[in-house]
C-alpha cells in the first residue's frame, strides 16, 4: 500500500491555510478568529494541525504579537495569494461576467489627494464607466492602509515614505517641496536660502502622523537644525490660509499651489534640502484586482504621465 503523502486531505487544506494567513496578517489568534467568525480555540487547533502536518514551527510570540518564523514567512508568501484568490473567486467571477459595466469601486485617499490629484481622474473614470459606483474614502495614513488590508478599499491613492511588506506602491508622479510665506516675509526674497534660515520662524504643519510632518522632521534632524511648530492643522487649504494671515510659514508640495495663490502667498522651491513627494497607487500584495480597479489604476498612470510631461 503506497504511503499517504503529507497533507493529502486536499479538501481540508484551505481552512488551516486561511487561519494561518489571517493570523500572520493580523498578528493575533483572537483577531484572526474574529475576522473569520470562528472561536479562538478553533483557530488555534487549525494552526497546530498545520504545524504538525508540515513538521515545522510557523509562528512565534514576540511580546503580545505573533510573528512569523523563517518557515512561516516562506509559507505565507506561497499561501497568501492562493487563499486570497480563492476567497475573492466569487467576486472576481461576477466581475468577469458583468465586465466593467457594473459593480463598485472603493478608493482610499487623504483629503489633499482627493482635492488636488483625483478630480480629473474621477471625472474621466465616471465618463468611461458611468454604471460603476465609485466610493472615495477620505482617510489618511494608517487608517487608509488598514482599510485596504481589511478589504474596505480596493486600492489607495496617495503618497508614501515607508511601504509595509504586505503592500505594493506604484509612484506615478512627483512634486517639488515648496516654502510658502506671506509676500512681504523676509524669506520671500532672500537670495540663496539655507535650511537654517527657516529656524527662527514658526512652521505650520499637518498632524504628526502624516507624511509631510515626518519628512520635515527628518530633514531638520539630519541637518542638525532646530525648528518650531507654531500650528499643527490638517488640510493644505487651511495651512495656506493661515500662512497668508501671517501666522507662520510652511513647507508644502507643489501640487497644492494654484495660480490664485500667487496673490496671497510667496513660494519658492526647497528641492535642494527636501526630497520630492511622489504620489501613486497602493494595493495589497497577492490580492487579485477587479477590472474596475485595474481601469482606475490605468487612468491614474495616464494622468501621472501627462502631468510629468507638462512639468
Amino acid at each position: 500500500m503506497p504511503a499517504t503523502p503529507r497533507f493529502a486531505y486536499k479538501a481540508d487544506r484551505l481552512k488551516p491555510l486561511r487561519a494561518f494567513c489571517q493570523t500572520a496578517r493580523l498578528g493575533s489568534v483572537s483577531r484572526a478568529a474574529e475576522a473569520m467568525f470562528l472561536s479562538q480555540p478553533a483557530v488555534t487547533l487549525q494552526l497546530q494541525a498545520l504545524e504538525r502536518d508540515l513538521g515545522v514551527s510557523l509562528l512565534e510570540r514576540n511580546g503580545r504579537r505573533l510573528t512569523l518564523t523563517r518557515e512561516g514567512e516562506a509559507l505565507y508568501e506561497l499561501a497568501r495569494p492562493l487563499v486570497e484568490g480563492f476567497d475573492n473567486l466569487d467576486a472576481l467571477f461576477r466581475d468577469r461576467i458583468r465586465g466593467l459595466d457594473a459593480g463598485e469601486l472603493h478608493v482610499a485617499a487623504g483629503s489633499s489627494t482627493i482635492v488636488y490629484l483625483l478630480p480629473r481622474i474621477v471625472e474621466a473614470f465616471r465618463a468611461q464607466h458611468p454604471d460603476i459606483r465609485l466610493i472615495l474614502h477620505n482617510v489618511t495614513g494608517a487608517r487608509g492602509l488598514n482599510l485596504l488590508r481589511d478589504d474596505g478599499a480596493d486600492l489607495a491613492v496617495g503618497s508614501m515614505l515607508d511601504v509595509p511588506g504586505d503592500l505594493a506602491y506604484q509612484p506615478v508622479v512627483s512634486y517639488e517641496p515648496m516654502l510658502i510665506t506671506p509676500p512681504d516675509h523676509p524669506l520671500a526674497t532672500k537670495p540663496d536660502i539655507e535650511i537654517a534660515d527657516l529656524s527662527p520662524y514658526g512652521l505650520i504643519l499637518p498632524p504628526q502622523r502624516q507624511t509631510t510632518y515626518r519628512m520635515v522632521d527628518m530633514v531638520f534632524q539630519r541637518a542638525h537644525v532646530s525648528y518650531t511648530v507654531a500650528l499643527e492643522v490638517g488640510g493644505w487649504e487651511v495651512i495656506k490660509q493661515y500662512v497668508a494671515m501671517g501666522l507662520g510659514i510652511s513647507i508644502v508640495t507643489a501640487i497644492c499651489l494654484t495660480e490664485a495663490d500667487g496673490a496671497r502667498l510667496a513660494s519658492r522651491s526647497l528641492s535642494t534640502f527636501f526630497p520630492s513627494r511622489s504620489y501613486g497607487v497602493v494595493t495589497r500584495r497577492g490580492r487579485a484586482l477587479s477590472p474596475q480597479a485595474r481601469a482606475f489604476i490605468e487612468l491614474v498612470r495616464a494622468w501621472g504621465a501627462a502631468a510629468t510631461r507638462a512639468a
